[in-house]
This record gives C-alpha cells, sequence and structure tokens, in this order.
C-alpha cells in the first residue's frame, strides 16, 4: 500500500506544475484559480470517500464495503481483508466460546466466574440450583449479597486458595456443599461448589459403624484382660512354658484395649463437628502431666527437655488438647531410638501459640508427610506394632487441630529427626500477666 503522505505530496507537486504551465500560456490569475479548483476536487473526493467510509462503519457488512479509488481503493481492500479475519476470528471465538458454554453446563460441580471486586460474571445451571443464583438477575452482584453467610464472607476474604469452606444450606438443611475458590486471569476467581451431602452421610455411617463396634468390644475386651490379669498373677497354676504364651496374649489384648479406646476417642472428636469450647486450660498443669507421663512411658531410655512459656495459656477443651499434645509426644518416643533426644516446646511466634515436638529419630521420608494423619498408616508398621502403636494417634491430633482452628505443620529428614508443630489461630489465646 502506497503512503498517502507521498501521495498527496505527488498530486500537489502535479497539479502546481500544471498550475505553472497555465500561468505560462495564460496569466496568474488562471494559473491560481486552476490550482484552487484542483485543490478543492481533491479535497471534496476525499472528503467523499471518508463520508462512505463513516457510513460504512455504523453497519459495517462485508457485501456493501465500498470500492474506492486512488489511495482509497487500498485503503477499502485492506480494511476488507482486515473485517473478514477478524469476522473468521470472532466465529472461531464464538465457536470455542460455545462449546465452553455447553462442557460448563454438563459439569455437575456449581461453577461462578468473579470478578476482582466478587461480583458474578457467569455461572452454569448447577450452580443456580446449588447456591440459588439466577444470572439474568444477579450478574454483577457481590457474590455476598446472595450468600449471607459469616464464614462465606470470612472465607472469600482469607485468598487461601488452598483451603475449602464445607456451607450447609440454608435453602435445604439436609444438603452440604464443599466450596473453592480458584484464581484465574487478572484477579479474577472461579467458586466451585459441590454437592458433598452423600459423602457426609457415608462418613456418618462410617464413624456411627466404628464408634458403635468399638463400644461393643470395650466391654468383652475389659472382661478378657481382666481374667488374664488374673491368671499371670497365679504363679503357682503354670508352669514355665506356658506363661509365655499367657504373657503375650495379655500384651495383645491390652494393645487391642487401647487401639479401641484410641477408635472410641478418634470417633467423639469426629462427631462433633462444631468449633471446640473456649475454656482458658490451665497450661502449667498439663504440662507436669505431659512430663510425668512421657518419662514414664519413655522409662529414661529417651532424653526428654521441654522449654515452656508459662505466660501463654490457651482457650480451648483441655482433654482433647491433652490427647493431641501427647500423642506428638508418643509418636516421637516410639520412632526415637534409645539414648535420642526429644525437645517439647510450648512459645509465641507472630502473636500466635504453638506446641512443637522435635525429635531426634529416624525421620520421615518426604513423600508421606501428606499421609501420616490418615487413619493407619504407619511409616514402618512392624516397628509401629512392637511399640504398642494403633496407627490413630496423628490422625486424631489432625481432628483436634480441626475442632480448635489450628494448623498442623510436619518437617523431616531422613535419619536426622522430624518436627511436629501445631500452631493454634490469635483468638484461641489467652496471656496471662
Amino acid at each position: 500500500m502506497q503512503d498517502i503522505r507521498w501521495n498527496s505530496f505527488w498530486v500537489l507537486v502535479f497539479v502546481s506544475f500544471l498550475s505553472l504551465m497555465v500561468w505560462g500560456f495564460k496569466s496568474l490569475e488562471a494559473a491560481l484559480f486552476f490550482f484552487t479548483s484542483c485543490l478543492t476536487f481533491y479535497l471534496l473526493s476525499h472528503v467523499y470517500w471518508i463520508h462512505r467510509l463513516n457510513k460504512w462503519l455504523k453497519n459495517p457488512n462485508l457485501s456493501t464495503i465500498p470500492s474506492g479509488s486512488g489511495i482509497w481503493e487500498e485503503i477499502f481492500a485492506l480494511l476488507y481483508r482486515e473485517y473478514r479475519k477478524q469476522k473468521r476470528s470472532k466465529s472461531e471465538l464464538t465457536t470455542t466460546l460455545g462449546r465452553f458454554m455447553t462442557a460448563a453446563e454438563a459439569i455437575p460441580d456449581g461453577i461462578i466466574a468473579l470478578n476482582q471486586n466478587n461480583e458474578i460474571e457467569w455461572c452454569n445451571k448447577p450452580s443456580e440450583k446449588m447456591l440459588g443464583v439466577n444470572l439474568s438477575k444477579d450478574i454483577n452482584q457481590p457474590i455476598n449479597y446472595l450468600l449471607r453467610e459469616t464464614s462465606f464472607t470470612e472465607y472469600l476474604n482469607n485468598n487461601k486458595n488452598d483451603a475449602t469452606l464445607k456451607l450447609i444450606s440454608w435453602r435445604n438443611t439436609g444438603r452440604s456443599f464443599e466450596i473453592l475458590l480458584v484464581p484465574f486471569g487478572a484477579n479474577q476467581k472461579l467458586l466451585i461448589c459441590r454437592d458433598i451431602t452423600q459423602l457426609e452421610k457415608n462418613d456418618s455411617i462410617k464413624r456411627d459403624f466404628i464408634a458403635n463396634v468399638s463400644h461393643e468390644l470395650k466391654t468383652p475386651l475389659t472382661v478378657i484382660v481382666g481374667f488374664l490379669e488374673t491368671l499371670s498373677d497365679m504363679k503357682n497354676e503354670f508352669n514355665e512354658k506356658t506363661r509365655p504364651y499367657l504373657q503375650m496374649m495379655l500384651e495383645q489384648s491390652d494393645r487391642m484395649r487401647r487401639l479401641v479406646e484410641d477408635l472410641l476417642k478418634l470417633s467423639s472428636i469426629e462427631s462433633n463437628a462444631a468449633p471446640a469450647m473456649k475454656k482458658e486450660i490451665n497450661m502449667s498443669q498439663l504440662f507436669k502431666d505431659l512430663k510425668k507421663d512421657s518419662a514414664l512411658l519413655s522409662n529414661k531410655e529417651h532424653k526428654i527437655t521441654m522449654s515452656i512459656s508459662k505466660n501463654i495459656s490457651l482457650l480451648g477443651y483441655e482433654k482433647e488438647i491433652y490427647s493431641a499434645f501427647f500423642n506428638l509426644i508418643i509418636n516421637a518416643i516410639h520412632y526415637t531410638k534409645k539414648g535420642g533426644s526429644i525437645n517439647v516446646i510450648w512459645g509465641m511466634k507472630n502473636q500466635r501459640p504453638y506446641f512443637e515436638v522435635q525429635d531426634s529419630g529416624i525421620g520421615i521420608d518426604e513423600k508421606l508427610i501428606p499421609r501420616l494423619t490418615e487413619r493407619f498408616f504407619r511409616i514402618d508398621a512392624d516397628r509401629s506394632r512392637k511399640s504398642g502403636g494403633t496407627g490413630l494417634g496423628l490422625s486424631i491430633v489432625k481432628h483436634v487441630c480441626i475442632r480448635h482452628q489450628a494448623q498442623i505443620e510436619i518437617t523431616s529428614q531422613m535419619g536426622k529427626g522430624s518436627q511436629f508443630k501445631i500452631v493454634f489461630p490469635q483468638d484461641r489465646l489467652s496471656l496471662n500477666t
């Protein structure tokens, strides 16, 4: 395409040349009239084609684009090609968007697109059914105006992209939803809502079954252990060859008793989803009990030290907190060799109280850390059985943390030991002054 500036320059040169010829053959007045007339015609032709362009732009269509003349012919030809290219791209984009919308509608989970101000830009049909959103009425409305739940508003403002929120439907209290916020684009978010009602029911059935079975096992097991203890005290009734078998039966019965107790304890914590009470715990007495019970469990085979900040108290349920702390210490004792060191810390960092257990034990493979709080998961099953572990300790710790809105952090190096830390929220802190 020619440069319009050069085109105009050569037109002016040509008109000027012709005007000079008119001046030479006729007069200056005739030359000026000729020059003015040519420029006026040239400008009017541009005004005409600009008018045609403006008229076309108001209702663009490939079939009605002007042909143009001179430089305008090339301009309209270029415009024709660009418009055709854009129309083709728009058609492809529309097709792709249509496929995406169809796919999004087919997803059983509810999906809502939010802008940087948490206003609704789009949502699929399942989200309308689950959360009561109406796209035609609620577009550009802030999502928290429609979901007026305190927990949801806090979750929306926390910006924790890896966390989920469990929400009970206010339209149908028998339904439960899991909500996840995923960032995308420029400060936008996708709110994904999943119906977990059936999963909740299944978990409830499983918890009830475990709790009922454990409860039913407790009584006959207590009787069996009682009789075995009585028989073991009858020294003259059994010969030396029989006594080891009796001792083995007593140890395994005791192990089963601990397993049943842990199952009942875990079921009790899991069945109560509400946050734990905020009652001030006597931390001084709690750590005295921990020190005494840890020493009995270790049997002086480990060096256990406690670094306790005495002016920090916790608001929570004392029985559950003790259980969580003691389970972490038990875990450290089981996986630390004789002569190893275990350091128990109670302190505060960033105005948040924390409990930490550091050991010089065998360490944990980094790949296994995410699975440690699963029920019955053991790093070394043989070692755990020999030490009397049930495989439920860290699962109990996890659920106590959930009840107290705390986070459990685990770091470890193979052969160098592990660190288990429970970090409590600031509103669980009680400072003694």
